[in-house]
C-alpha cells in the first residue's frame, strides 16, 4: 500500500551520529534522534552526562567532531533567516548586572530583523518615516503582549540586573515569544528557581506551547515534572541510553541504566 505523501510528517530537528570532544575528553558519542512538530521532549541524565554539551553542539555553539544536524530540513550553516524561528533559553544567562538595559529592551532584542525600507525614488522619505513609525509601534505592541503573556509585564521598566532567577526566566521566555518561533530549546530552564516557581513555569510553558504550536526540547533534572508534562524522553549518559514515551523511558530499569545505582527519584506535590 502506497503511503500518501501529504500525511508524512517531516522532523523539525534531526540529529545523526553526533560526537563531541572537549579537548581529549569524549563528551558525546554517536547520538541520533529526531523531533517532530508539536512535541515536547526532555533530555534527562546524571550530572556530567553531556546534556548541555549536546544542546550546545546542536546549536553549533561548540564544534562537533562527527555527525549531522538539520533544523527545519536544512543544515545549521544554511538556515539563514530561518534561524529566527529557533528560540533558545540557556541554563545560565551570563551578563553584567550593572548594564543599564531594561526588561522591555531585552525582550525587544528578540524581534527579528525587518526589511529595510528603501527604494530608487529619493522622494519616498515621508513614506519611509511612516513605515518606520509603524514598525516601532508594532514592536512596542509585540513586547507588551509577550510580557503580558508570560506574567512579566509589571517588570517592563526594571533593569535586568535587578530581576530574581524566576523573573529572569519568564523574561527570557517573553524574549522567545516576541517573534514567531517553531522550535524552543531550554537548557535547565528551571535552574535557580524554587519548586513552586518551576511548577508555575512548566504550566506557562505548556500553555504557550499549545497556543503557539511550539516544538519543545528541554534539558531537565526533574523526573516527576518530565513524566507529567513531556511526551517523549531521551535518557543520556554520554551516549543515548534509551528514548521513548515517559512511561517507557523512565522505567526503573532504564533509570538505573542511565543514572547508575544510588539514583533516588522524588516527586513533587502541588
Amino acid at each position: 500500500m502506497t503511503q500518501n505523501p501529504s500525511r508524512i510528517t517531516l522532523p523539525i530537528l534531526k540529529v545523526e551520529g553526533l560526537t563531541i570532544y572537549q579537548g581529549k575528553y569524549l563528551a558525546i558519542r554517536d547520538v541520533s534522534f529526531e523531533l517532530f512538530p508539536g512535541t515536547d521532549t526532555a533530555i534527562v541524565g546524571p550530572n556530567g552526562a553531556g546534556k548541555s554539551t549536546l544542546v550546545k553542539g546542536m546549536l553549533d555553539l561548540i564544534p562537533h567532531t562527527a555527525g549531522k544536524i538539520e533544523v527545519f530540513g536544512f543544515p545549521l550553516s544554511r538556515l539563514g533567516n530561518l534561524r529566527q524561528l529557533l528560540g533558545y533559553i540557556p541554563q545560565n544567562f551570563i551578563f553584567d548586572r550593572s548594564f543599564p538595559i531594561s526588561t522591555s529592551e531585552l525582550v525587544g532584542l528578540g524581534i527579528g530583523q525587518y526589511e529595510s525600507v528603501s527604494g530608487r525614488n529619493s522622494s519616498s522619505v515621508n513614506s519611509w518615516l511612516c513605515k518606520f513609525r509603524q514598525i516601532r509601534r508594532q514592536q512596542s505592541t509585540a513586547i507588551k503582549v509577550a510580557l503580558q503573556r508570560t506574567n512579566a509585564y509589571h517588570l517592563r521598566n526594571k533593569t535586568i540586573g535587578t530581576l530574581s532567577g524566576g523573573e529572569l526566566k519568564r523574561v527570557l521566555l517573553a524574549y522567545s515569544l516576541v517573534t514567531p518561533r517553531k522550535l524552543l530549546i531550554l537548557d535547565e530552564a528551571f535552574a535557580g528557581v524554587d519548586i513552586q516557581g518551576a511548577a508555575d513555569f512548566y504550566a506557562l510553558l505548556n500553555q504557550l506551547k499549545l497556543e503557539e504550536g511550539w516544538t519543545v526540547l528541554q534539558v531537565s533534572h526533574d523526573i516527576d515534572m518530565v513524566n507529567r508534562h513531556c511526551d517523549r524522553v531521551l535518557c543520556l549518559n554520554q551516549t543515548l541510553v534509551c528514548s521513548g514515551k515517559p512511561e517507557i523511558a523512565l522505567s526503573p530499569q532504564n533509570l538505573l541504566a542511565t543514572y547508575g545505582p544510588g539514583f533516588s527519584r522524588y516527586q513533587h506535590h502541588h
